[in-house]
Formats: C-alpha cells, structure tokens, sequence
C-alpha cells in the first residue's frame, strides 16, 4: 500500500462519485465539501490485502482504478470470492457507522487505485447532521443484509 497525492482533477472525480453512491446522498453539498479534504487515495498491488475479515472496521473504500475481490473465508486456510468490485464501486461503508468486524477480506485484483475516508473523520461530519446518520444507518443494515444472505448462499 502507497499514499499518493491527490490532485483537483481527482477530487473533482470523487466529488462526482460521492453523488452516486447511495450511502451519501443524505449530506448537503457542504457537508460533502467538509468530508472531500478528509479523503486519502493509496495505491496496492496485484494480490495486496486491503483489509481483512475479523479485522475492526474503521475506514471506507471507493475503487478510483482498478478492482478488488471480495472473499469470505470458508475453512481455516480457504477462502471464496464473492464479488469483484471496479471503478466506482464502494466498501467498507459499515465501518463508518458502526464498530463491527470486518465481514470480508478486499483483495487487490490488479494494480488498483482506492479512495479511502476514515470512519472517524466521517463520523465528525455525521455528528452535525443526525438525520443524514439516521438515513445512513438504515442504507446500511440494508446493505449489510443482502452482504450477510449473499454470502451465506
């Protein structure tokens, strides 16, 4: 894993992203200016662990470029691959509203680019805005839900 820097053009990017994930059309265009300062991209390799199951969950992910497998771990030593998400697509939401272990291990499937916020930082901004927390909370026991029967099948 690498930090990089992040230039305009990338933000303007991510800016644009955030409006389309479901999970954070509750803010105001200035909360979301308040939460664009916050965000790091980083950069893993072919086969990098992102984060892995069991850990505790304290960031969210947007892939900028690239992909990342979602894998589950069926016995000790092996794991099943679930999903693969690409450019766009978004993880790790759970862990900016709540403290719950990581429930999959991200894998790097090729050279990927992630835009990452830190649940903490995000958690300042939610703190202005409980309705926006509330709406939150509800998109995310949805998706934990579908993510919890999807890997049970």
């Amino acid at each position: 894993m690498k930090k990089l820097d992040i230039g305009a053009s990338e933000l303007g990017l991510l800016a644009h992203m955030l409006r389309k994930v479901e999970f954070f059309t509750p803010l105001t265009i200035g909360q979301l200016e308040r939460v664009l300062p916050t965000v790091m991209l980083y950069s893993f390799e072919k086969g990098e662990t992102v984060f892995s199951q069991g850990q505790k969950g304290d960031a969210f992910y947007i892939v900028y470029k690239g992909s990342v497998d979602i894998r589950i771990k069926q016995w000790v030593f092996l794991s099943k691959r679930i999903a693969t998400l690409k450019e766009g697509d978004f993880l790790g939401e759970i862990a900016l509203i709540s403290d719950e272990p990581r429930t999959a291990t991200v894998v790097a499937a090729e050279p990927t680019m992630l835009f990452t916020l830190i649940a903490d930082d995000f958690k300042f901004v939610l703190h202005e805005n409980p309705a926006a927390a509330e709406e939150m909370k509800r998109i995310g026991a949805r998706r934990k839900f579908a993510s919890d029967h999807k890997a049970a099948s």
